[in-house]
C-alpha cells in the first residue's frame, strides 16, 4: 500500500522555476500544497493548475513560521519539503517510497548536490518526516526541524532517523547568479542578525551569520561570530563541520595556514558523511599544494574521488598536482576526466593545453585553448582575453 505523502512548499515570485520542481515530484506526492507570500507574477496560477491547495500567508522575515503554516495544511502521513529552485532527482523516488514504510522511521535525512558551487557541491538536508504536530521548523533563516526530533527521540527512544546518500534533491540556490538575482546576502544577514539578536547564545546562528559575513569580505565580524559559535559546543555534527570549514577558510584568506589546517583537518573528523565534507578535503589538499606538500596534496584529492568520482572539480585539481609532480601523461588523464564530467569547464581545457604542449601535442593544445578562450568569454570572465594575448605573445595561438 502506498504511503501518501504531501508536499509542503513556500514561495514567492517562483513562476520560472516552480513547473520544473512539480514536475519533479509526479508520482511520488499525494497531496500539493503552497503557501504564497506575496508573488506578483504567476506562481499562484501556476501552481493551482497542477492541482495544488495555495494559501496565502503574510511574509515576517521567518522563514519557519511560513514553512509551518504549510505543515499545518497537509493531510499525508509523512511530509516532503522542497523549494522551487530545487528538483527531485527521478531515481530517488523508489527510495524514498520505501523509506516511508518504515514503522520505526521518524525523519530521513537527504542528500542535496549544491549544483554551481565548488566549496560546498553536496548537503544533507531533513526535509521527509512524518507529519506530526510537535514536528516543526525552528528559527526565522535556515530554519530546521532537528530540534523537534531530538525532543521527541529522548522521549521516544524508539524513533529512527534514516539518511538516503545517493543525490535525492538538485539545488540551484547557492549558485552565484541566483544569489545576485535575488539579492540573498543582504535578506540572509537581515533575518540572522534579527534572529541572533533575539537568540544571542544561539550557536547555529552564529555560525550561518558569521558565513554570510565571510562571504562577503568582512573577515573580522566573521572570526568574531564563527569562534562564538565555536565556543558554545553545538552538539550537531554538521554544524561544527560548518564552524570549522569556515573558519578554515576565513584563516586561509588571512594567510595563516597552520591555523587553516587545523580547522580543515577538524571539519574532516567531525562525524558526517564523507561526501558532505568534500569542501574541507579540497581546501586542505590545496592548501597543501599552495605550500609545495604535493603528496598529501595528491593523496587530498584522490580520496576526494574515492568519495564522489563524478565530481570534475576533484578531477581538475588532481590534474593541477599531478602536472606539479610532472607527472604528465596521468595529468592529462585527470583533466580529460574533469572535462569529460564538466565540459564547460574553462581552466581544465587551458591546463590540459598547456601539459599536451609539454608533451609535444601543440596542435590539440591548441584546439583546447581556443575552447578554453572561447568559454572564459561566453562566462563573462577576464581570464580568456589574458589567455588569448600570452598565447599570442608565445607565437601559440595557432589559426
Amino acid at each position: 500500500m502506498t504511503v501518501p505523502i504531501s508536499l509542503c512548499m513556500i514561495v514567492r515570485d517562483e513562476a520560472t522555476a516552480l513547473p520544473r520542481c512539480l514536475a519533479s515530484v509526479r508520482g511520488l506526492v499525494a497531496e500539493l500544497i503552497l503557501v504564497d507570500t506575496g508573488s506578483t507574477d504567476n506562481t499562484v496560477a501556476i501552481a493551482q493548475a497542477q492541482g495544488a491547495t495555495v494559501a496565502s500567508f503574510t511574509w515576517q522575515d521567518d522563514f519557519a513560521a511560513a514553512r509551518n503554516y504549510s505543515l499545518e495544511l497537509a493531510h499525508g502521513e509523512w511530509i516532503l519539503v522542497l523549494d522551487a529552485d530545487e528538483v527531485l532527482v527521478s531515481a530517488a523516488i523508489p527510495l524514498i517510497q520505501e523509506a516511508v514504510t518504515h514503522p520505526d522511521l521518524l525523519a530521513v535525512n537527504l542528500l542535496r548536490q549544491e549544483l554551481g558551487s565548488r566549496q560546498t557541491p553536496y548537503s544533507l538536508v531533513s526535509r521527509l518526516f512524518r507529519n506530526r504536530q510537535d514536528i516543526r521548523f525552528q528559527r526565522a533563516y535556515h530554519e530546521l526541524i532537528d530540534d523537534s526530533i531530538t525532543q521527541i527521540r529522548q522521549q521516544e527512544p524508539h524513533w529512527r532517523v534514516g539518511t538516503i546518500q545517493p543525490v535525492v534533491l538538485q539545488h540551484w540556490g547557492y549558485s552565484e547568479a541566483m544569489i545576485q538575482t535575488k539579492d540573498k546576502h543582504t535578506r540572509i544577514r537581515r533575518i540572522l542578525t534579527q534572529a541572533l539578536a533575539r537568540d544571542p547564545q544561539d550557536a547555529y546562528l552564529c555560525a550561518k551569520l558569521g558565513a554570510t559575513h565571510l562571504a562577503q569580505g568582512e573577515l573580522a565580524q566573521a572570526l568574531t561570530l564563527l569562534k562564538r559559535a565555536l565556543t558554545a559546543h553545538p552538539p550537531e555534527p554538521m554544524v561544527q563541520y560548518e564552524i570549522h570549514f569556515h573558519l578554515g577558510l576565513l584563516y586561509g584568506m588571512k594567510q595563516q595556514w597552520e591555523a587553516a589546517q587545523t580547522h580543515y583537518t577538524q571539519a574532516i573528523a567531525t562525524p558526517c558523511p564523507a561526501i558532505v565534507k568534500l569542501g574541507a578535503y579540497t581546501n586542505l589538499g590545496s592548501l597543501y599544494k599552495e605550500q609545495g606538500a604535493l603528496t598529501p596534496a595528491r593523496t587530498l584529492f584522490e580520496q576526494t574521488l574515492q568519495i564522489d568520482p563524478t565530481w570534475a572539480t576533484g578531477h581538475y585539481n588532481l590534474g593541477l598536482t599531478l602536472k606539479a609532480l610532472n607527472l604528465l601523461p596521468a595529468a592529462v588523464q585527470a583533466y580529460q576526466k574533469a572535462i569529460h564530467l564538466e565540459p564547460t569547464m574553462a581552466a581544465a581545457h587551458q591546463n590540459l593545453g598547456v601539459v599536451l604542449c609539454k608533451l609535444g601535442d601543440v596542435i590539440t593544445a591548441q584546439d583546447h585553448w581556443q575552447k578554453a578562450i572561447a568559454l572564459y568569454q561566453q562566462q563573462g570572465s577576464p581570464e580568456g582575453k589574458k589567455l588569448h594575448q600570452e598565447l599570442r605573445i608565445l607565437g601559440l595561438l595557432g589559426r
